[in-house]
């Protein structure tokens, strides 16, 4: 696994760590991901979790009070209190608290059944987990998936921040978005932030957290530092 922050900027700290799958040889998670096959995505997706919390823990977590988010697949998921046996007795074992774990599930991924998701969600919430979309907007189910699933929080998909100080229309949308997530009680995450520029109008426009290469690169088996631009008047 590597690792990356998600920042909170009102705080200046780390919010939460990603833990991305990689090869045993630093490999994209991509090419990890091309490998598995119907057959083996229970196993993959398991291991996965494991990989997660003991790299994490392994690289210091403990030591601070960041979160760590999972990716997980639904898919693989057959039941979900049966499924989450394994995490839940790693991160026992590891000392990592329930209440730090975030699992995050893209919408570009094309589900089964909407009434899956929601269970898988809904058991999570009950064990102390919170959950996430991920790439938010760049889906196949888009607003329709948030109309039905309730998760704490929601990660904008980089394509919509993207030199966003230039695109008025990206802007009118993740200002909408600001708005509805509000009345939801769902917080946003921007995902994907590279420049200065795109962190201060998404800070404009109320956003409070943020990933991306600004604050740090992905870390190999490490949680790497994460620095913040300095704000441009007090926040």
């Amino acid at each position: 696994m590597a690792f990356q922050p998600i920042v909170d900027a009102e705080r200046r700290n780390v919010f939460a760590y990603e833990a991305l799958v990689r090869g045993r040889h630093e490999e994209g998670a991509a090419q990890v991901l091309s490998q598995v096959t119907p057959e083996t995505l229970y196993a993959f997706d398991q291991q996965c979790r494991v990989a997660a919390i003991t790299g994490a823990v392994d690289a210091g977590i403990l030591d601070t009070q960041a979160k760590l988010s999972i990716n997980f697949l639904p898919k693989a998921i057959y039941s979900p209190l049966a499924c989450i046996q394994l995490t839940l007795r790693t991160a026992r074992e590891t000392g990592l608290a329930a209440d730090r774990l975030i699992f995050e599930f893209t919408e570009n991924e094309q589900m089964i059944s909407t009434d899956r998701i929601r269970t898988i969600i809904e058991c999570y919430r009950e064990m102390g987990f919170t959950t996430a979309i991920d790439d938010f907007g760049a889906g196949h189910s888009g607003l329709n998936l948030l109309a039905r699933l309730k998760t704490e929080y929601l990660k904008i998909d980089m394509g919509l921040v993207r030199e966003i100080e230039e695109r008025p229309r990206n802007r009118s949308i993740v200002e909408g978005l600001v708005s509805m997530a509000k009345k939801l009680d769902a917080t946003l995450i921007a995902e994907g932030i590279e420049t200065e520029a795109e962190y201060h109008v998404l800070r404009d426009l109320g956003l409070r957290y943020f990933q991306g290469y600004l604050f740090a690169k992905p870390a190999f088996r490490s949680i790497p530092k994460a620095v913040l631009p300095q704000p441009r008047f007090a926040e």
